[in-house]
């Protein structure tokens, strides 16, 4: 009878190393993906000749899908088995990937964008839900300094290659190449993700809240498509009678799911995670850093291009610095003492904080911006990568095992919600205010540092006593 010998640390290193490696990947492509067709919308324009309109589709059609449905993506890895989720979200994406790219059409092309945001929501839950379920200690914080990478990372990474894909022309393909791309990518990763994800456990399947679901997704797309699509209609009434109502349907969906416990039943998200205060807390100031961040880029990118006469490619560079240090902060903070990385959420923003008024400072007495602009940026994205990194650990670390999927459908959420305010605000300010582009951008920058300190001092109160 054969002996079944149990794994050495050395493989189970390398198998957890490969493990992580798949589902960072995944979440790298979908935010690759939701950055990369703003730089190539023109060429989309042009080449399937259509009106700006039907264009912004193909751009808030992914965010909108995407963020309505994270928390079901979630709460199906949890209920349905977190490999077998994440690798229908991977070969949905790759298939939605390979019909934008060959879409004959605007209405296609809307659409398939449309189902690549969908599958994407299936796959980023099962990130961070898989880093809680199979790290642990110093492990875990490392593995969410890579999370964190991936998250900021990749949405720079989709600016910058969505330039060079579409002046590079490959095959003659022009624009389609961004999404075709995907395509082999997808299929090897999904090979991978095969071969590296663990069996799901027989005790991790049930049902899903349907009625909670529809409740919550209702919730999420009256608040996302004016945060989405606001700016650029004039923000009619409708969309502020949406984003009212999207407050009720809120309301609605957290009686849902108490009534759900008193019948005792499972409900989409079991509310006593966001209850506890060092979470929501963390929520917050994790949610308001990250509405700078995604208003940042958009304006930063506006400002450059429209006001300073950058091309698409060195405004993509331009975030490099941010990037670089946001990797730095990443990595670094798990190997900082513990009596000093407890004050890495609020020492974060802080430093985030300066960097904003820094470069607000820099731009109003230099009215261009110089090789500064790349130094305050690495000072920003160390900022971020400090608070980022450090909150998301401190609200993970609450999380009992069976609430692991609450948590990372809410805390994608809140980041999806939080990004898309911080959008519509930056840039509602920046084409509004009656300044040139540079003091509207200064000034804009100055609202960031404001938010920025704001989150600081609610970092504060996420340690524990």
């Amino acid at each position: 009878m054969a002996v079944e010998l149990s794994p050495s640390p050395e493989q189970i290193r390398v198998r957890r190393g490969l493990l992580l490696a798949v589902l960072l990947s995944g979440q790298f492509m979908v935010n690759v993906d939701g950055a990369v067709v703003n730089i190539a919308a023109p060429a989309i324009r042009t080449g399937l000749g259509t009106g700006e309109g039907p264009v912004a589709l193909v751009v808030s059609g992914y965010l909108i899908a995407y963020a309505v449905l994270l928390v079901t993506g979630a709460r199906l890895g949890a209920t349905h088995g977190r490999r077998r989720i994440f690798l229908w979200g991977l070969a949905g994406f790759t298939a939605a990937s390979l019909a934008c790219g060959v879409a004959p059409g605007i209405g296609w092309l809307v659409v398939a964008r449309f189902l690549q945001g969908a599958a994407g929501a299936l796959m980023v839950p099962q990130v961070l839900s898989g880093i809680q379920t199979h790290f642990t200690g110093s492990d875990r914080g490392r593995a969410l300094g890579y999370y964190a990478v991936a998250l900021s990372g990749g949405a720079v990474a989709g600016q910058v290659l969505g330039g060079l894909l579409v002046s590079a022309d490959l095959f003659g393909t022009g624009w389609r190449s961004v999404f075709l791309i995907n395509v082999p990518v997808g299929a090897g990763l999904l090979l991978a993700a095969r071969k590296a994800l663990p069996a799901d456990k027989r005790d991790e399947r049930g049902a899903l809240d349907l009625p909670g679901a529809g409740v919550l997704s209702t919730a999420v797309l009256l608040a996302i498509v004016p945060l989405v699509l606001g700016r650029e209609h004039g923000w009619p009434t409708w969309m502020w009678l949406c984003l009212a109502a999207s407050l009720v349907v809120f309301g609605w969906f957290v009686r849902h799911c108490r009534a759900a416990v008193a019948r005792g039943r499972r409900p989409l998200v079991a509310l006593d995670v966001v209850a506890d205060p060092v979470v929501r807390r963390g929520l917050i100031a994790h949610g308001l850093t990250t509405a700078t961040y995604a208003g940042l880029l958009f304006v930063l990118a506006l400002y450059l291009q429209q006001g300073v006469g950058f091309g698409p490619a060195a405004t993509g560079l331009a975030m490099v610095s941010w990037v670089a240090a946001f990797g730095v902060a990443g990595l670094a903070l798990p190997r900082l003492p513990a009596r000093w990385r407890r004050f890495a959420p609020a020492a974060g923003c802080l430093l985030l904080a300066t960097a904003y008024a820094s470069l607000c400072i820099h731009l109003s007495i230099a009215g261009r911006p110089g090789p500064l602009l790349i130094v305050f940026l690495g000072i920003g994205g160390l900022g971020l990568g400090a608070s980022s990194n450090s909150l998301i650990d401190r609200v993970t670390s609450t999380a009992r095992p069976d609430r692991v999927a609450d948590l990372s459908g809410v805390l994608n959420t809140n980041a999806q919600l939080c990004a898309a305010l911080g959008v519509a605000g930056a840039s509602t300010a920046y084409l509004g205010l009656p300044f040139t582009t540079t003091p509207s951008f200064a000034t804009v920058l100055g609202g960031f540092a404001g938010l920025a300190l704001i989150a600081a001092v609610v970092a504060l109160s996420t340690e524990r006593k």
